[in-house]
């Protein structure tokens, strides 16, 4: 158990950044000494720092620690390419739910005009995109807002999601593994991924093949889980493998 929870630990600080040793006894539900001989087993890896009042990664890929808006502007026309092969599965009449993040927003622009499609989101972005389409119905989920990622997290009543049959949703992921699954870091979101997953006829994921062999601090459901998998480039073997295995349509862009 402990050693799960500061592995844990290490991929929450990578995930933010920066965080404080308060955020992370809250974040964990453990004391102060606690965090502090786990981070002290962390800085021993020479992943992170302290600094006064908490830590920061020293992560190499900086763009795992960009914020929200910011890593919307990376690998933008791979993101793009990603949105419009999913839009693919989009048909007329859909219910569709559309995940909160940076590569699920650009499935909007490629929703032919000719389908009338209902969306369920929990992303600002997605909302605002599909504000000005009259062919797209938009349902509302979430009750608070959550600005590092433009989403809206925190469900009430989950009998919500009893009254419509969700046709397919079109999830988004951290990172993702054959072995770990598919992982986000936020613990607000996590629910409603899952719950998601769970009640939707057709799961897609969209993903950058920067995301793959990656960990991130939650699980949120098996690779397996998904009918789909929309990436931007070519991934390695043990991948096509996989789809193959657990026929999954593994779909990426064939343009060099």
């Amino acid at each position: 158990m402990k050693v799960k929870r500061i592995q844990a630990i290490e991929d929450y600080i990578h995930t933010q950044g920066s965080v404080s040793l308060d955020d992370l006894c809250e974040y964990f539900g453990v004391s102060k000494n606690t965090i502090r001989r786990d981070i002290n087993k962390i800085v021993e890896k020479k992943t992170i720092k302290k600094v006064y009042g908490g830590v920061v990664s020293l992560q190499e890929n900086v763009n795992e620690l960009l914020p929200f808006e910011n890593r919307d502007i990376t690998n933008h026309s791979e993101k793009e390419k990603i949105g419009e092969l999913a839009a693919q599965y989009i048909e007329d009449e859909d219910l569709i739910f559309i995940d909160s993040g940076t590569t699920t927003r650009y499935l909007v622009d490629h929703i032919p005009s000719s389908k009338n499609v209902t969306i369920i989101t929990n992303n600002l972005d997605v909302i605002n995109l599909a504000a000005d389409r009259d062919n797209i119905h938009i349902l509302v989920i979430g009750t608070t807002f959550k600005r590092k990622t433009k989403s809206f997290v925190g469900i009430e009543n989950w009998s919500f999601f009893q009254k419509y049959n969700v046709t397919k949703a079109f999830m988004a992921a951290t990172a993702f593994s054959a072995s770990h699954g598919v992982m986000n870091s936020d613990i607000l979101e996590y629910e409603v991924k899952k719950r998601m997953i769970e009640k939707a006829e057709k799961k897609i994921l969209m993903v950058d093949h920067t995301k793959a062999d990656k960990s991130a601090l939650l699980t949120y459901g098996s690779l397996a889980d998904f009918d789909v998998l929309v990436t931007s480039k070519e991934l390695p073997a043990i991948y096509e493998q996989y789809c193959r295995e657990n026929q999954i349509e593994l779909v990426y862009n064939l343009e060099k």
